[in-house]
């Protein structure tokens, strides 16, 4: 089961409920039944107490993880919310913020709940853009056709709003447009291919990635390298390592260096087949 959000304009609605940018918010789309609710842990004392945290609704635990530059997630559901995050107030360290999704018509349930944790998850652990703190990916229910279609439509909009709010951990590599360009990196008898897009630079399953990292490479791009290696987005193949999947990195010079084991400029190593650098493409004026 896939979910591609239809593409079309909407806008996004967020209150500032003590007008403090880093304090509690809540956020509505329109032409959306849903809503979420972004609650900083140091403030969670001061607002456990919301309305939307006695429904039933789907959550994000998120934190820095303390092994990996990626960000730790946890992914859970509650009928009502509250309990469980008071449970995880006490329990769970990691964290920094919640982020929780419930339907302001208290049309979710328990099963729909259920089901839009285990699809979340599932999503998590197919992009491996974060750490997932789940230790499993959890049974969706059964439900009914008509209440699959409904909570994957609820799920469609959560999944337009998490990267707005700046979780964009579950959405997997876009595909390049058409008339989008392959760009190539040829190093150490590599070879790399990828586009850039407005995600980010995204490298294109079967590329090779250099094994044997340089005693100079940037502690970042170390760090990078052994969380894809943890998992399983690079494998190892004997005098290189292959990636498995399409990927996105935060810029083209981070992706160059990941592939390459040393510190790059991506926007002149990225090159099309007829050799003209990603900066040249973007600025016709350079002659890079």
């Amino acid at each position: 089961m896939t979910s591609t959000p239809i593409r079309r304009g909407f806008s996004v609605r967020m209150f500032l409920l003590d007008g403090d940018p880093d304090g509690v918010k809540v956020v509505e789309k329109s032409n959306w039944t849903g809503c979420s609710l972004i609650i900083p842990r140091a403030l969670y004392g001061d607002a456990k107490t919301r309305p939307e945290l006695a429904r039933a609704g789907v959550y994000l635990l998120v934190g820095q993880a303390e092994a990996s530059p990626l960000p730790q997630v946890y992914v859970g559901e509650g009928d009502p919310l509250r309990p469980r995050l008071d449970q995880h107030a006490k329990l769970k360290d990691f964290w920094t913020h919640a982020v929780a999704f419930t339907s302001k018509d208290q049309n979710l349930n328990k099963a729909h709940v259920q089901h839009l944790e285990a699809r979340l998850v599932a999503l998590a652990a197919a992009s491996k853009r974060c750490v997932l703190d789940n230790g499993n990916i959890p049974q969706a229910p059964s439900l009914s056709d008509a209440d699959t279609a409904e909570v994957e439509g609820f799920l469609d909009d959560v999944l337009l709003c998490l990267p707005l709010l700046g979780y964009d951990y579950f959405a997997p590599a876009p595909a390049a447009a058409t008339s989008v360009a392959p760009l190539h990196l040829t190093a150490k008898g590599l070879k790399a291919s990828g586009f850039e897009s407005a995600k980010g630079f995204v490298v294109s399953a079967g590329s090779q990635a250099a094994k044997k990292e340089v005693i100079s490479i940037h502690s970042y791009l170390k760090e990078i390298r052994a969380e894809l290696i943890r998992q399983g987005v690079f494998v190892d193949r004997e005098n290189f390592y292959e990636l498995t999947q399409d990927y996105t990195f935060a810029s083209p010079s981070t992706a160059s260096g990941v592939m390459q084991d040393r510190s790059s400029n991506g926007r002149i190593e990225w090159k099309t087949a007829d050799g003209r650098t990603l900066k040249s493409i973007q600025d016709p004026q350079v002659s890079a």
